[in-house]
């Protein structure tokens, strides 16, 4: 096969690669997404190409296609629709994404310069040719930085084991200490850390969040920090876990437990943790 520049040929077009991911927007592997809109009207600004959703989530991707290189112009372009979409959808999380033949290193500096604050996401577009048929591979170049908090904003944010009995109730708050045995029967020393948002992991006092709990009335929410993969999604849909969806921004499989999945499918779950905690290692 023929590699081939999408800029130099005459038969294609931007909005012919459009209607290429417009009709199959899992080919940008990110998953499960659908169409929201294509061509989306903004306010003094232009027309945003695409916009598309997470299945399984409030997750929603503003997407930009160029061919050749990415240019200041464009990229400028691609935040500026991310923004007007997140001010006008604030229920939703909202990502960026580019796609262009090439990512520049100057795009690389740019986007180095917002320090992880506007997630966005960069998506090299190589076509070749076969014949008359040409063929499109996406290779995400640039993911979007997980993000947390750090140490002194955990601190500020402490709460108790009250705090979430009252919150979410005392048999999803035991779920989430029948957790923390399966943990600490690979490590050692760990202990729930009662945070406003969730509760976390330490070890002697310093968070260690490889995973995070979050206690329903009646289940336990739980993030597993984890780089995604479809052989960890395999796992869960095998195991008929209750997936949630996987939290990009975050960096984390989400599942919703109940009593009886500790019970009945604690050796998937120890599996999970243990490997989240040795990629955090």
């Amino acid at each position: 096969m023929e590699k081939i520049s999408l800029k130099n040929n005459p038969e294609i077009s931007e909005s012919i690669i459009q209607e290429k991911i417009a009709a199959n927007p899992s080919i940008l592997g990110l998953g499960d997404l659908i169409l929201k809109d294509k061509e989306r009207a903004q306010p003094r600004a232009g027309r945003l190409d695409l916009l598309l959703q997470d299945s399984d989530t409030k997750r929603r991707y503003e997407v930009e296609i160029q061919l050749g290189k990415t240019d200041e112009s464009h990229i400028i372009r691609t935040i500026e629709y991310w923004d007007i979409e997140k001010k006008r959808y604030p229920q939703y999380d909202h990502c960026a994404i580019i796609i262009a033949e090439e990512i520049t290193t100057r795009f690389n500096n740019i986007i180095s310069l917002f320090n992880g604050n506007i997630p966005i996401i960069a998506i090299q577009m190589n076509a070749y040719k076969s014949g008359d048929d040409i063929a499109l591979i996406f290779t995400t170049v640039l993911d979007e930085l997980t993000l947390g908090l750090d140490d002194d904003e955990e601190e500020k944010e402490v709460t108790d084991r009250n705090y979430w009995v009252n919150r979410g109730s005392d048999k999803t708050v035991k779920m989430a200490d029948s957790l923390l045995k399966i943990i600490n029967g690979f490590t050692n020393n760990y202990e729930l850390k009662y945070n406003k948002f969730y509760i976390g992991l330490a070890k002697d006092g310093q968070p260690n969040n490889f995973a995070v709990f979050k206690p329903r009335k009646t289940a336990l929410s739980i993030e597993i920090k984890l780089p995604f993969s479809e052989e960890m999604q395999k796992l869960i849909e095998i195991n008929e876990l209750d997936d949630m969806g996987y939290e990009k921004r975050w960096g984390a499989f989400r599942l919703r437990l109940n009593n009886d999945d500790i019970k009945e499918k604690s050796d998937i779950l120890k599996e999970l943790l243990k490997k989240a905690y040795e990629n955090m290692k």
